[in-house]
């Protein structure tokens, strides 16, 4: 059995979802992959792992590094669990890259290289952002990409956590991306 919750975050709403066992899901209203894997006959009601869940949320968005973590249950393949593996072990406030997770995949099958396209593919498609932080994941350059909730709240997130973000930028392509989609939901209104 699925279950749902909802909650209210200075950053926009979120979806949150488990099963008996833990989080299988949180989502950003209007995030890339919003609700993704999340089964249609599934129930809103508070349990242990969503109430664990928003507590940890109330203490991350008061500014603050939770100090416990919700159980989690997120439901991928063996290579993202291990990518979702490597981002629970970024630190609260630090940055890592792409290549990087890459490396440390690769190092630890024993291989040369690992395709950082894939490594991306795997954080792109974390149903459980925010906990599993795959917005402290950035391009090589320092170039903010690849977070399905949008690079506004990627910005946001960093700068909630104090993450030195001097060498950090949304490349051009994104940037007018984000303009056109402020232009079209404005013209909703």
């Amino acid at each position: 059995m699925m279950f749902t919750a909802h909650y209210q975050s200075p950053l926009g709403e979120i979806l949150l979802a488990a099963d008996e066992v833990g989080l299988t899901g949180l989502w950003f209203d209007r995030a890339k992959y919003y609700a993704a894997g999340l089964a249609p006959q599934s129930t809103e009601r508070e349990t242990p792992p969503l109430t664990e869940a928003k507590r940890w949320l109330d203490v991350y968005f008061s500014g603050k590094m939770p100090d416990f973590m919700p159980p989690l249950h997120p439901i991928g393949s063996d290579f993202r669990q291990e990518v979702w593996a490597l981002l629970l072990q970024i630190p609260y406030g630090q940055t890592t890259t792409y290549g990087a997770l890459a490396a440390r995949l690769a190092a630890k099958h024993g291989t040369a290289r690992l395709s950082a396209q894939a490594v991306g593919g795997a954080v792109g498609h974390n149903p459980i952002s925010l906990i599993i932080p795959c917005h402290r994941v950035v391009g090589a350059s320092g170039s903010l990409i690849g977070y399905a909730g949008g690079v506004e709240r990627k910005i946001q997130l960093l700068k909630l956590e104090g993450t030195d973000c001097i060498k950090l930028f949304v490349p051009k392509k994104c940037e007018l991306r984000a303009e056109q989609a402020q232009s079209k939901d404005e013209q909703k209104m």
